[in-house]
């Protein structure tokens, strides 16, 4: 189980440095790590993917309090634990996306009264828990925090870039823990059947055009 102790130790590791006793020692290690965590640094990781440990499903009702001058007529404001869209759609069951809507200022702009949102949340029950995080992430996560201390650590500039390398990113431990943290929750993900295309339906009724249900995001 993955916590705030056993996270920075994992770092600490990686940079090979001493492993901390607790959250209190006073050391420099710590305070470096203490900088990373208090910069937001989970939160960054929580940007890097859509992970399904952290995903939350919510409905938002338009902000009344707002009346845009122009454009779209609603405002959806973002929930203060939004890190990352993965869907916006008309219906609960998200089988109809919301493709004509405006990312803006932490609001949503649309022209329907209601949204269901799918999104990557950094709330304590979901990627603020870190006993719910699966390995590959907290791996992936000791690394970004042993990337921003290494140079400090070491003053070496290519135990730096051992870490994070812009040139060939998967040739760094950061880009390998990434990579791998996102193979595996793709892998833990549901199956997902690709929507029919308008030209596949036509030939599979012989062409004919009939009414096949309203499909367009053009509603929208």
């Amino acid at each position: 189980m993955t916590t705030r102790l056993t996270l920075y130790n994992d770092a600490l590791l990686l940079c090979g440095s001493r492993a901390l006793s607790a959250l209190t020692d006073d050391v420099e290690t710590r305070y470096l790590l203490d900088t990373v965590w208090n910069n937001q640094g989970v939160d960054g990781c929580l940007e890097e993917g859509q992970w399904e440990f952290a995903m939350r499903t919510i409905q938002i009702d338009y902000d009344t309090g707002i009346t845009p001058t122009y454009g779209y007529r609603r405002a959806f404001g973002k929930p203060t634990d939004w890190m990352l869209t993965s869907a916006l759609c008309s219906d609960e069951f998200f089988r109809a996306p919301v493709l004509r809507y405006v990312d803006e200022t932490g609001y949503w702009y649309a022209d329907i009264d209601t949204l269901y949102v799918r999104y990557v949340s950094n709330d304590a029950n979901y990627g603020g828990n870190l006993a719910g995080w699966p390995r590959s992430f907290t791996e992936f996560v000791a690394a970004h925090f042993a990337s921003k201390i290494i140079l400090k650590v070491s003053n070496d500039p290519e135990k730096l870039r051992l870490f994070v390398n812009p040139e060939k990113p998967l040739h760094s431990i950061r880009g390998r823990a990434l990579l791998n943290a996102k193979s595996r929750c793709a892998m833990s993900g549901p199956t997902l059947i690709p929507a029919t295309g308008n030209w596949s339906r036509a030939r599979a009724v012989g062409g004919a055009r009939g009414d096949l249900g309203n499909t367009s995001g053009d509603l929208y």
